[in-house]
């Protein structure tokens, strides 16, 4: 779901590789991953003209791949290559591990509804489910600043203050001077 309540679409691996083969978005899509998080910055690493960013960024808006706050912070949504790469994988073999994943099955279906939560768990196991998914928006090695993190976190609840605040206390993010970065969690491959 995008800040502004619409739907964006799930891209297909084809369709993300098709939204890259521009080379302005490419550039835009590149200014993003070394940390623009505005039109001007966009503009300043890319040498794009005024229109030409604009056009860019509108582009990977609306394909879901960048989000903007009301703010005008643009984030990369890097989880729509996650998403693309294991939409076109085949399903992975069933683990050993049933009982585990049909738990935590469960306790997101309580908390989570339409990518949205719908209330902050009490128990210390259930926030660590919900915590481990959510940590999933963040990739490791990135730095965001705090309208970054908000702008990702405000997607799931209103609340970014305490979900910012449990992803710190968890170990699952870290901060120095207004900088956030993904330090715990647990890693998809």
């Amino acid at each position: 779901m995008s800040l502004d309540g619409e739907d964006a679409p799930l891209l297909g691996a084809g369709e993300l590789v098709g939204l890259l083969a521009d080379d302005a978005r490419r550039a835009t899509f590149a200014a993003l991953v070394l940390g623009a998080d505005d039109l001007a910055s966009v503009r300043t690493l890319t040498g794009l003209d005024a229109r030409g960013a604009v056009t860019a960024v509108e582009r990977l808006v609306d394909s879901g791949l960048v989000e903007r706050s009301p703010d005008g912070v643009l984030v990369l949504l890097s989880a729509a290559f996650g998403l693309a790469a294991r939409a076109a994988a085949p399903p992975p073999p069933t683990d050993d591990h049933g009982a585990a994943t049909a738990e935590r099955s469960r306790i997101l279906r309580a908390f989570v509804r339409d990518g949205r939560l719908l209330a902050l768990p009490a128990t210390h196991t259930k926030r660590m489910v919900v915590l481990d998914l959510l940590v999933q928006d963040f990739e490791p090695g990135r730095r965001y600043s705090e309208a970054q993190v908000n702008t990702v976190l405000r997607r799931w609840f209103d609340d970014v203050a305490a979900l910012r605040r449990w992803l710190v206390d968890v170990g699952y993010l870290d901060r120095d001077h207004g900088t956030y970065w993904r330090c715990g969690g647990p890693v998809e491959v």
